[in-house]
């Protein structure tokens, strides 16, 4: 039995954008935005580096580090089941930081890092990697959903394998909503450690 995958080929749609260019994560609706090799201009996640947090306990926090989160994705597709889950009417996007949403990428948050996002401008987008889902987007979908004191830990396993992925800015360019995304998925070998 193979454990090896070819490359893949598959278009998608960027059906929303939004921009975080306030003092915190939470991002607003847009038509367009402007990626330079230091990520989405103007956006709170800005920058050639950043400091470490909770997700990388192996550095002590603060700690300056490569910024591989320049954007935030997510999918229409699972946004809707996150918020089928929570039991609300819909998700706002914007309420959990996305940059990106997506229409038409099939189990987009399982997506393996390397993959590159193509759009029309040349801009290219490389994926780092599963945006696992935390207590602090949760409260942030709370604050919005008055009597709902359950959301701030329940987004964590709503969302659950279904959180989207972050990225890095691989080429510069613009991206306007409508724009198409061609999809590369490289070549996947799965490794595993002998014995396990």
């Amino acid at each position: 039995m193979s454990n090896s995958i070819g490359a893949q080929k598959l278009v998608g749609e960027l059906t929303q954008l939004f921009l975080a260019d306030g003092n915190d994560f939470v991002s607003r609706p847009v038509d367009s935005i402007e990626l330079d090799f230091e990520g989405i201009i103007g956006d709170y996640h800005y920058g050639a580096t950043r400091k470490s947090g909770g997700r990388e306990p192996w550095y002590k926090r603060g700690t300056q580090m490569r910024n591989e989160r320049h954007v935030s994705i997510l999918s229409e597709e699972e946004l809707a089941g996150i918020a089928d889950a929570l039991d609300i009417s819909g998700l706002d996007a914007g309420r959990i930081g996305a940059n990106f949403v997506t229409k038409g990428i099939p189990h987009l948050s399982r997506i393996p890092p390397r993959t590159q996002f193509f759009f029309p401008s040349g801009a290219v987008v490389r994926i780092d990697g599963y945006n696992a889902p935390c207590k602090i987007s949760g409260k942030s979908l709370q604050d919005v959903h008055d009597g709902r004191d359950d959301i701030e830990f329940g987004f964590v396993q709503a969302a659950k394998e279904t959180r989207g992925l972050v990225g890095w800015v691989e080429r510069p360019g613009k991206i306007n909503v409508g724009d198409e995304i061609k999809v590369r998925i490289w070549p996947q070998e799965l490794y595993v450690v002998d014995g396990h």
